[in-house]
């Protein structure tokens, strides 16, 4: 929706495509689809009731009583006709979170288990169906009834169903597309669009898609020719863990054949069962037999898609198709029970070790004090992840005492990997704002900046909840603090990690077909990233942007005839120019490995005076600043010669190349001397 204050929102996608009159279609997609149906917010809850209360009842069960409920505080119990309101006259502890709430007045209604309990409600400005559509309004009331619906019914359900997941950006409301006279269009507002960006529409969720895009059915169909439906059997969005390929590519397609021309869209991964739309969320070991089967089914969906499409004449020959993956993902689990290959022989994991290992690095740090002496801080929570961006409280400077003794501590942390037996360090790398900001993980929001962001060892997925040390004993290991969930079924379970920098998350592909495009089968020859996408597919349509991109056209995949004249003239020196600024630029470039090498040893010295840790940090600060200055002018200049015909002198290339290739070694030398 955009933002008017001095911190402002990136440009949205869907821009260049929309102005040149081009409907384009969301499936899954984040930040260009709704993605909650919050209407309101809750003063204390929601929480479910444990067991069936009677009338009369003077007390009940609730499942949290830690979620802002206080003796004094009026109630909410159940919903629809059975709904009544209490007042909490104490709070009781059971096991766990669990609790009793004793009443000021017997219940006058009896309730069934599992029945929803939340304290006051307020508007959530910030909720999407507050944004998007209003207070009060038909779809507002909707999100607000499915909030405060019994938990697991198709009534808390409904609202996600009908408007997270899906949308379509409307083309310029003056040329004639889906939107055009459909009463269901909603502002699609961007203040901070450069250029400005008015009175353009938006259709948003499968409530008033589907029947744009299928004939007035509120009913879309997957490849397999059945309704796309959520766990409860609603039309409409499955949820984002439970869009399989059968599903999403049918979306897509009902999408072209209705004559939106651009979309976009996100496939769940395949190597997880996520049960009946999304219902469940289990993970499958390599070779397992579901895997393997989810596998098959995918490629079916796939081929399915491109058969109906090309019946439909819409092919390579006149559309564009871009397939990618966001990350890679790093397997958590132990070897199969027996040697298998997934094929003629299926993969089991009977001993359940197809999981993560899970691990709390508050209460590793607590530990380690304990068994240390070491006093550093516990006093901050993270993003949890394999690489868990740790805020410590009140936001000190990178060189403070507070930050630099967490960070010791943390990058000397040690465990027993619970699946393999190995005893090793947690973190294997480490990076604070100087660093972080040659990685592109510091953005104008200086609140969204973490102090510093350690990358674990692949098996873990680390939070940070409690500041109580592992263990009571005198010297218990961290390890106390790393441990396997219930993989039992149907425990939900995660074995796929992501967010690293291990080579199989950060090595991904990409394969791109149609107009002007070379048929090269793989091709391995040239570094590129994510970033280098979407100019490349602008490029082709004959569309730019309102803002300078941080990827390049990739020529080497173009056709002669596709690629434009200022970076055809003098092709054999741009590229290598491309190459060299990706490597200088890009988070995985060889210049970010090595600044991230120095950055690990800096953070983990402990010379007096701090002495090691402020020259390597000023070598790299000054590096990144050079980096810097550098590739904003190769940014500039690619763009330019992309997109607006400003040709690059081949000897201001060759300059930069030789530039990029000292930062290089420079980065180089400083990592290999801080290890």
């Amino acid at each position: 929706m955009g933002g008017s204050g001095s911190v402002r929102n990136a440009p949205a996608p869907w821009v260049p495509f929309a102005r040149a009159g081009c409907d384009v279609g969301n499936v899954s997609v984040a930040n260009t689809v709704l993605e909650n149906n919050n209407a309101i917010v809750f003063g204390a809850g929601p929480t479910a009731s444990i067991g069936a209360t009677v009338v009369g009842a003077t007390s009940i069960n609730v499942a949290n009583r830690f979620v802002g409920f206080a003796a004094g505080m009026a109630i909410t119990i159940d919903a629809g006709a059975n709904l009544e309101s209490a007042t909490i006259a104490s709070i009781v502890a059971g096991t766990g979170n669990a609790g009793t709430f004793n009443l000021v007045a017997p219940l006058s209604k009896a309730h069934t288990a599992n029945v929803t309990v939340y304290g006051p409600t307020a508007t959530d400005p910030t909720g999407d169906m507050t944004k998007v559509f209003g207070e009060g309004s038909p779809e507002w009331d909707e999100g607000r009834d499915s909030q405060i619906a019994n938990p697991g019914t198709a009534s808390r359900a409904l609202a996600q169903a009908d408007f997270v997941g899906i949308a379509i950006h409307c083309a310029d409301p003056t040329k004639p597309g889906v939107c055009t006279g459909n009463p269901h269009a909603t502002d699609d507002p961007l203040p901070d669009e450069a250029g400005g960006y008015s009175g353009f529409k938006g259709l948003f969720g499968t409530k008033s898609v589907n029947p744009a895009i299928n004939h007035g059915s509120p009913s879309v169909n997957d490849t397999n020719g059945q309704p796309i439906v959520d766990p409860f059997g609603q039309p409409g969005f499955p949820g984002f863990d439970g869009m399989y390929a059968k599903s999403t590519l049918g979306m897509v397609a009902q999408m072209q054949e209705s004559g939106v021309p651009v979309t976009f869209a996100y496939i769940s991964d395949a190597h997880d069962n996520h049960g009946n739309a999304g219902d469940i969320h289990v993970a499958y070991g390599p070779g397992e037999a579901g895997y393997v089967q989810q596998l098959k089914d995918y490629d079916k969906a796939f081929g399915d898609f491109f058969t109906r499409l090309a019946n439909d004449g819409i092919n390579r020959d006149n559309t564009l198709f871009v397939f990618t993956v966001e990350e890679g993902d790093h397997f958590g689990g132990t070897a199969p029970d027996a040697a298998c290959d997934g094929v003629t022989t299926p993969c089991t994991y009977v001993n359940g070790h197809v999981t993560e290992a899970n691990g709390d690095l508050k209460r590793m740090v607590a530990r380690y004090n304990v068994d240390h002496g070491t006093t550093a801080t516990t006093s901050f929570s993270v993003h949890s992840d394999m690489a868990p961006n740790v805020y410590i409280n009140g936001n000190p400077a990178p060189d403070s005492v507070l930050a630099r003794d967490l960070e010791k501590v943390v990058s000397r942390i040690e465990v027993t990997n619970p699946l393999s037996g190995v005893h090793q360090k947690l973190m294997v790398a480490m990076a604070d704002p100087i660093e972080e900001k040659v990685l592109h993980m510091v953005t104008a929001d200086p609140a969204r900046t973490p102090t510093f962001t350690p990358f674990a060892e692949g098996d873990y997925f680390l939070n940070a909840s409690s500041a109580t040390p592992c263990d009571n004993s005198t010297n218990a290991p961290p390890n106390a603090c790393v441990f396997l969930p219930n993989t039992a079924p149907p425990a939900n379970t995660f074995a796929w990690n992501h967010g690293g920098i291990q080579p199989e998350v950060a090595t991904t592909w990409v394969g791109i077909a149609g107009p002007g495009v070379k048929n090269l089968g793989q091709d391995h020859s040239f570094y590129s990233d994510h970033a280098d996408l979407r100019p490349t597919m602008l490029s082709l349509l004959g569309l730019h942007d309102s803002y300078v991109s941080d990827g390049r056209v990739m020529t080497q995949v173009l056709d002669a005839k596709a690629v434009a004249q200022a970076l055809k003239d003098n092709q054999g020196t741009l590229e290598p120019l491309g190459e060299a600024w990706k490597q200088i630029n890009a988070p995985f470039g060889q210049f970010a490995k090595d600044t991230l090498r120095a950055s690990t040893a800096a953070l983990a010295s402990d010379s007096a005076g701090d002495a090691t840790y402020r020259h390597i940090s000023d070598q790299i600060r000054d590096l990144g600043t050079q980096r810097d200055v550098l590739a904003g002018k190769i940014r500039l200049a690619m763009d330019g010669a992309a997109f607006e015909g400003q040709k690059i002198k081949d000897k201001t290339a060759r300059d930069w190349i030789d530039q990029a290739n000292a930062l290089i070694e420079a980065a180089h030398a400083l990592a290999a001397s801080s290890s």
